[in-house]
């Protein structure tokens, strides 16, 4: 066999497509576009993850020696330095792309960049190693974020579903050369349908609305005295009013008005008796508000994007599905291996779906693209 074909054995090419929808889908997630920004965290992204597959099996490299004897590093095929190097000489470019996309890219990169090195390292075989995977898939989304707009608090909630379907998936993984085991295969079965109901529900409707606010208000004052005596009235009317509505349909209507009145009037008079001075004031104030009705192109272009989330998260189910099921009907080592495949693959029609649920129709249609690239590598060489 050929060294780049060792190289991308060791690499694992096929999974390398499910990357770059991680920054995208990150991005979008925000409500903004991907800019050149986003491209170097798609760039830092690489490379981090390349690192932790070239570090892994570095770090595995005697379990690989009994389980795997065919991977790169037992059968001689590449050295266990050049692997640590590779490892080493990733990781600094990664960091280095997301120091240049900016100081919050950086911020969300670096404890990417430990996340993985600690899982190869130390967590791998601990029962916190399925949750330190979906923290390098979650913060990976959230570096998109960070380095498009600087705001990956935005992206929390979508990374949130991105790294369950990950834990998912390493949970699986951690017996695909030994099976036996259905429990794993059956829950990230439920955790698929889950992610998929998600994904797909949400749609938004508008209504019209109207509101009306009115107000009135008086005041009387009194005085009465032998001296030099005053009365004065103050009177005031405020009231808002607003109206809102949502209906089952694409619709949403908000109409806001403030009606103020207020007035005053007063009096005074002095005497050397007894003289009453009175003061009365009143305002009134109406205000009404009616809520903008979306235009037909607005109502296609939402009904359009449900349709292509739908569509999205649907083969985001069955890609993750099948596997899942036939493994954890039979949890034999090769099913295993193939539910864990098919985990791996599903990652991208779950981001193009994300990213449609985000309303970025384009993007998504990128992000789903990739599919067909990774799984035309995955015939040449293994995913896993």
């Amino acid at each position: 066999m050929s060294r780049s074909r060792a190289w991308a054995e060791l690499l694992r090419l096929p999974a390398l497509f499910t990357v770059p929808g991680d920054a995208l889908s990150g991005a979008v997630a925000t409500g903004a576009r991907p800019n050149p920004r986003t491209f170097l965290a798609i760039g830092s992204s690489l490379c981090l993850y390349e690192a932790g597959m070239a570090l892994n099996d570095w770090a595995d490299r005697e379990e690989d020696a009994a389980e795997r004897p065919e991977r790169p590093l037992p059968s001689g095929r590449i050295r266990p330095s050049s692997a640590l190097t590779a490892a080493c000489a990733l990781t600094a470019a990664g960091l280095a792309l997301a120091a240049r996309a900016g100081r919050p890219a950086l911020a969300v990169a670096t404890p990417l960049a430990a996340t993985v090195w600690a899982y190869d390292l130390a967590l791998k075989h601990t029962p916190a190693g399925p949750l330190a995977m979906a923290a390098a898939r979650g913060l990976d989304h959230l570096l998109g974020a960070a380095a498009t707009t600087g705001r990956p608090q935005e992206a929390l909630p979508s990374a949130a579903l991105l790294g369950t379907h990950t834990l998912a998936v390493t949970a699986v993984s951690r017996r695909e050369t030994q099976g036996g085991s259905a429990l794993a295969p059956l829950a990230a079965l439920t955790a698929t349908a889950a992610l998929t109901r998600l994904v797909t529900r949400g749609t938004r409707g508008t209504r019209d609305a109207t509101s009306t606010g009115t107000g009135t208000g008086t005041g009387i004052g009194t005085g009465v005295g032998s001296g030099s005596r005053t009365g004065a009235g103050v009177g005031s009317g405020i009231r808002i009013g607003s109206g809102m509505r949502v209906g089952s349909g694409i619709r949403i209507g908000i109409g806001t008005r403030t009606g103020a009145g207020v007035e005053s009037g007063t009096g005074i008079r002095t005497g050397t008796g007894t003289r009453p001075g009175t003061g009365v004031g009143s305002g009134t104030a109406t205000g009404i508000g009616t809520g903008r009705r979306r235009s037909g192109h607005d109502r296609a272009r939402v009904t359009l994007d449900a349709a292509l989330r739908t569509a999205l998260a649907t083969t985001y189910a069955a890609t993750a599905g099948r596997p899942y099921t036939h493994a954890a009907l039979n949890p034999s080592p090769p099913l295993t291996q193939r539910a864990v495949g098919g985990g791996i693959r599903a990652t991208i029609p779950l981001q193009a779906a994300l990213a449609a649920r985000a309303g970025a129709g384009v993007t998504a249609l990128a992000i789903a693209a990739l599919a067909p690239i990774g799984r035309k590598y995955a015939r040449k060489v293994s995913i896993t």
